[in-house]
């Protein structure tokens, strides 16, 4: 039996950072503190690929636990969804050891070159450069941070080799996978003589002699990915230091428009532990990660908001559903694109976002029967407000859920940023653009420094949002996440809202209808009732309605019994599956 979840810093407002270490035990908690069996049954992976699934269930299969399944995972990802996620990318990691009662947070996230500066994204003139001439160069390619953090967790907690989580992406790499029906379709919306098409490797890679490109069911071969995984296995250095480090820095440092990235920048990456970010929402707890992550702050807070209403009363059905999700969502993201950065480089008042008293003064303003007019940060006690931030939207990335028999979880959400990255390839994989998640615009109207400027060694602000979820005992109830860049946040909240106050299953919240509301435009997918959309209309909301929306959702959840049932975005190509 198991004294204590996990031990706590208690911060206000009924905020936690849960700790990474259980060693030392916390003052009581009533909602943290219970006695919890260890976790026995069975196991699950859902991600974004049947190839990184049955990855991840021969993981387990051998032996292998939560973090050794997601190495297989992420591997083979980086090689069947390359548009998405892979080797030259970042990630953050919560996992939950049932044994210890342990949560911590992995930070994988990339690191801006230390020749990076506020004015990375500014031309000659000091404006900020085009979208198409900030992405496609070397100087968006951060120090990718998903194997360094991989490689820490399982120093800490793998149980089969460092090497056998390689094994089956090196295998489909030399024989070959089938090209699914949705990475070609990235692969022709890049062609003709497209950005993708700029680069000789990328180009080799996915088009034909003539320009034309592979279409879907094409045997894809990509024999330098299978020696990458090779030299990764030996030793997950190779990333960092070698002949593939040299690689990477060619492909940085090449025309049109190099890149600052060095080989020092690449010696010097550390991948990160840090506390979960923690918060009570009714009979729960939600921990996510911290920053740079803006989702573990900006998803509880939109819960937050949304506590003080019997959301179970109106159900995703309504009109006052989705106008209070809304709201929520809109006041969130206006605190989180004003304040959440590095928290290693600037102040983020995560405290005073999450306090109770502040979040209750925001959530009053949901107390109306007509639209905010406007979306605007509030100023939580002792801060002031910074000025206008101008990070861009990518819908980019991958999640992916694994719960293994000893009741293990791992919420990973890994990401190269734009499709594809910045088209770049080293070694077989797409390079990162991860540096355009700095704001482009390093200052406001005033001159005085954004948060998310751009500086030498620090990260971007990030919108992954892995979350897990347990009960007021203590037990793993949920882990949920998703892809799409700032929108990973209210897709994410989608699904906590939900299952855990509408009571839908895991499919069922992935398949509810996608509503983005960051600022005064809210973005609704394809699908949504006719009725909902005029009443919200009537209400002084402006929507952008009958849209795509690229989320990613994956998820498992525990029942009362004990036994895991799982959720796979129909949006993508994934699925949910037990050994």
């Amino acid at each position: 039996m198991l004294r204590f979840l996990f031990a706590t810093t208690a911060l206000a407002g009924g905020l936690f950072l849960a700790s990474c270490s259980g060693d030392v035990e916390p003052a009581a908690s009533p909602e943290i503190a219970a006695e919890i069996p260890v976790a026995t049954g069975p196991a699950m992976v859902a991600a974004a690929n049947p190839h990184a699934v049955e990855a991840g269930l021969d993981a387990l299969r051998a032996g292998g636990d939560a973090i050794d399944a997601a190495i297989a995972v992420q591997s083979v990802l980086g090689l069947v969804e390359p548009q998405s996620s892979g080797l030259g990318g970042g990630a953050f990691l919560l996992y939950y050891d049932a044994q210890s009662g342990d949560l911590t947070v992995y930070d994988g996230r990339e690191t801006a070159p230390a020749s990076a500066g506020p004015d990375l994204f500014l031309d000659e003139n000091g404006q900020a450069l085009g979208f198409g001439d900030s992405v496609f160069s070397g100087h968006s390619i951060g120090v990718p941070g998903a194997i360094a953090m991989l490689a820490m967790a399982h120093e800490d907690h793998g149980a089969l080799d460092w090497a056998d989580g390689f094994d089956a992406a090196t295998g489909l790499a030399e024989t070959g996978f089938e090209i699914s029906p949705r990475l070609a379709r990235f692969i022709a919306g890049m062609a003709p003589r497209g950005p993708l098409d700029e680069w000789p490797a990328s180009r080799a890679y996915f088009f034909t002699d003539d320009g034309t490109p592979h279409p879907a069911g094409h045997l894809l071969q990509n024999p330098a990915y299978a020696e990458t995984t090779r030299a990764l296995a030996a030793d997950w250095r190779a990333l960092y230091e070698g002949p593939l480090a040299a690689a990477i820095i060619d492909a940085v440092q090449d025309e049109p428009r190099p890149g600052g990235l060095t080989l020092t920048d690449l010696a010097a990456y550390q991948a990160i532990r840090r506390d979960a970010l923690c918060r009570n929402y009714r009979e729960w707890t939600v921990c996510g990660a911290p920053p740079p992550a803006s989702g573990g702050v900006t998803v509880n807070e939109i819960l937050g908001l949304l506590e003080p209403y019997d959301l179970s009363a109106s159900g995703p059905e309504t009109v006052e559903g989705w106008r209070r999700f809304i709201e929520a969502s809109r006041l969130a993201y206006a605190d989180r694109d004003a304040y959440v950065a590095d928290a290693d480089f600037v102040t983020v008042p995560v405290a005073g976002l999450l306090d109770a008293d502040y979040i209750a003064e925001r959530s009053r303003g949901i107390q109306r029967t007509t639209a905010l007019p406007r979306s605007t940060p509030g100023i939580p006690d002792g801060v002031t407000a910074p000025g206008a931030d101008a990070t861009p939207d990518s819908p980019g990335t991958s999640h992916f859920v694994i719960v293994d028999s000893d009741g293990d979880v791992v919420s990973m959400t890994t990401t190269v940023e734009s499709v594809f990255g910045s088209h770049r390839m080293a070694g077989g994989f797409f390079l990162n653009n991860q540096l355009t998640d700095f704001s482009r615009t390093p200052t406001d109207a005033d001159g005085v420094q954004v948060p998310n400027a751009a500086e030498g060694g620090k990260r971007p602000r990030s919108s992954m949002s892995p979350t897990i979820v347990f009960d007021q005992d203590g037990e793993f109830v949920l882990a949920t996440g998703s892809p799409g860049g700032s929108s990973i946040i209210a897709y994410t909240a989608k699904t906590l809202v939900g299952m855990l106050d509408w009571g839908l299953t895991p499919q069922e919240a992935i398949e509810l209808p996608n509503v983005v509301a960051r600022g005064d435009v809210i973005r609704v997918e394809d699908g949504m009732d006719p009725d909902i959309l005029a009443g919200l209309e009537s209400l002084g909301f402006t929507l952008d309605a009958n849209r795509g929306e690229n989320s990613g959702l994956h998820i498992v959840r525990r029942l009362e019994d004990g036994t895991l049932i799982g959720g796979a975005d129909p949006r993508r190509e994934g699925q949910a599956r037990q050994p």
